[in-house]
């Protein structure tokens, strides 16, 4: 397993600022578009109604992100207890080390511990490899929600948290 250090930080920390900027690049090539303009702030991402996670390389560099926040009923067709998954993103060369099964596992844990009932994401049709890793860690297709759910090529997905 690759050595990496993982950092709980603010969506505003430069870092996530540099990744974001990144995955939003990423977006835009993929869907030929603008890419993500769903509302954030680094509020939403303040425990316990949420965590923004960075992985660190062993030389410092930010390689991986990720971060959760606290939803409830509402027109956007969230439910109570809902954990939202945002921003999960690898840099190209840090790929295929597990570094987004690290994330999603520690954000997983975390949620529950704050007492969210289900994690919930939402993901475009144009990132097979982002519905690979979810399909493979339990996540089910369901109802659309959120800023892209009226979208053809949104595609949702949600996994039952359960409490230990």
């Amino acid at each position: 397993m690759v050595r990496m250090l993982i950092r709980q930080v603010r969506y505003d920390h430069p870092d996530a600022v540099k990744l974001n900027d990144q995955v939003q690049l990423e977006y835009a090539e993929r869907y030929e578009d603008e890419g993500d303009v769903t509302p954030l702030d680094a509020t939403m991402f303040v425990p316990p109604r949420g965590l923004y996670l960075i992985a660190y390389d062993t030389e410092g560099r930010p390689v991986a992100t990720g971060g959760w926040r606290g939803q409830e009923t509402n027109s956007e067709n969230y439910r109570d207890g809902d954990a939202e998954l945002k921003r999960m993103y690898v840099v190209p060369e840090a790929r295929g080390l597990g570094l987004a099964r690290r994330i999603l596992a520690a954000l997983e844990d975390d949620a529950r511990a704050a007492g969210r009932i289900r994690m919930v994401l939402e993901t475009g049709d144009k990132q097979p490899e982002a519905i690979a890793l979810y399909r493979s860690t339990g996540y089910e297709p369901c109802e659309k929600f959120g800023h892209y759910r009226n979208h053809d090529s949104s595609r949702c997905f949600a996994k039952p948290l359960g409490h230990s």
